[in-house]
């Protein structure tokens, strides 16, 4: 047999940092139709959204006039849980409102 020189590295700070990103934030964003009540829409947004009266206001505004609007910004899995929620109650009341999320920009 023959001698064999065993040479281990040892691991630095600099070996071992991992840089962490901070978590996405995703919009939740309301869809204009003609079939949803605009007071329906304010209400999910001061329920849901946690948005004041005034507040939901301008979004529903925006929502109809421009088409759509951003209800709120969260992180992906509340963005979610709003959006399902939100979706829920409009069809339990009959209302075709579509909700979607995308990444904020």
């Amino acid at each position: 047999m023959s001698d064999v020189e065993v040479i281990e590295k040892q691991k630095t700070d600099q070996d071992t940092k991992k840089t962490i990103d901070e978590p996405g934030k995703y919009d939740v964003i309301f869809l204009n139709d003609n079939h949803t009540p605009m007071n329906f829409v304010v209400e999910l947004l001061m329920n849901i959204f946690r948005h004041d009266e005034d507040t939901a206001n301008d979004i529903m505004f925006d929502v109809h006039e421009k088409g759509s609007g951003v209800a709120g910004t969260y992180s992906y899995e509340i963005a979610e849980q709003k959006t399902t929620e939100a979706t829920m109650l409009a069809r339990q009341a009959g209302f075709p409102l579509a909700i979607h999320i995308e990444k904020s920009k």
